[in-house]
């Protein structure tokens, strides 16, 4: 027989008995469903005694990206994404075309004046 070899095949030093006692307590947990727009269920396991308002009503779908909702009937559909917009672009939606006219001849007096009054002195 080899010294130093195990008693028992296979176990580890320091394992003791196989058993739930031993692994500490299993928690009480629930199953919750969630399904995405094209009808993949997506199931999330929480704590039993985690309030319902903690628990998310939306999550994305892990295969599709999609959100998915509590609601098998009505999944939340994909929110439409706009376009990236520009900062003029944000002008624009603020100032009409005439506010920005009077705008612009008010910066060029100012641009005007300081450019004559340099030159004067």
């Amino acid at each position: 027989m080899a010294s130093g070899g195990s008693a028992i095949r296979g176990s580890r030093v320091g394992s003791g008995p196989m058993g739930e006692q031993d692994r500490g307590y299993h928690a009480d947990r629930i199953s919750v469903s969630y399904w995405d727009a094209l009808g993949n269920e997506t199931v999330r396991h929480f704590a039993a005694n985690l309030p319902d308002e903690e628990i998310p009503d939306v999550i994305d779908s892990p295969t599709t990206g999609l959100p998915a909702g509590r609601d098998k009937e009505n999944p939340p559909q994909l929110a439409k994404t706009e376009p990236y917009k520009t900062h003029l672009a944000y002008v624009k939606e603020r100032r009409s075309d005439t506010e920005a006219a009077q705008l612009l001849d008010e910066a060029l007096e100012q641009l005007r004046a300081r450019r004559g009054g340099a030159s004067v002195g």
